[in-house]
């Protein structure tokens, strides 16, 4: 089993049900199995157009599904809880994201881990040095806590 941490992030409608209808098909899905979850916090949005804040967290799961496999799977739950394709960083119901798949680095055209941008985001390193500190990226090899003090 690979341990894997993913962002889950909500803007629109009932923000804090939508995630935790997302976890709970995550968990539903025989292949993973939730073994952590973060508190639920509100932040502004990054980029995008005028949108309303986002409630996001961080959950750790244990799987043995390949990235691909994952992201596959991540999309299908996005879409059955009522995201659209739209604005590229606009609005959405549901947004999932893997952070990390244990070490592994992945450089697909459609899919990067760890991902690209999460040693700058302090609403995906809050929740996830909430949860699992100590963890390094594989990358820089600098712990999540760091990796957040370093922003704030």
């Amino acid at each position: 089993m690979t341990k894997v941490y993913a962002g889950l992030g909500s803007n629109l409608g009932n923000k804090r049900e939508n995630i935790l209808s997302a976890i709970d098909r995550i968990d539903a899905y025989e292949g993973f199995c939730v073994k952590e979850k973060s508190g639920f916090y509100d932040t502004a949005p990054v980029g995008g157009p005028l949108q309303p804040d986002y409630v996001n967290c961080v959950i750790g799961l244990e799987t043995e599904i390949e990235p691909q496999a994952l992201l596959k799977e991540f999309k299908k739950i996005e879409t059955a809880l009522g995201r659209e394709t739209g604005v590229r960083w606009g609005p959405r119901v549901i947004d999932l994201d893997i952070l990390l798949y244990g070490d592994t680095i992945v450089t697909d055209h459609n899919l990067k881990i760890p991902h690209e941008r999460m040693h700058e985001r302090v609403f995906v390193l809050e929740p996830l040095c909430e949860i699992s500190p100590d963890i390094k990226h594989p990358v820089s090899g600098i712990s999540i806590s760091e990796l957040l003090e370093k922003l704030k």
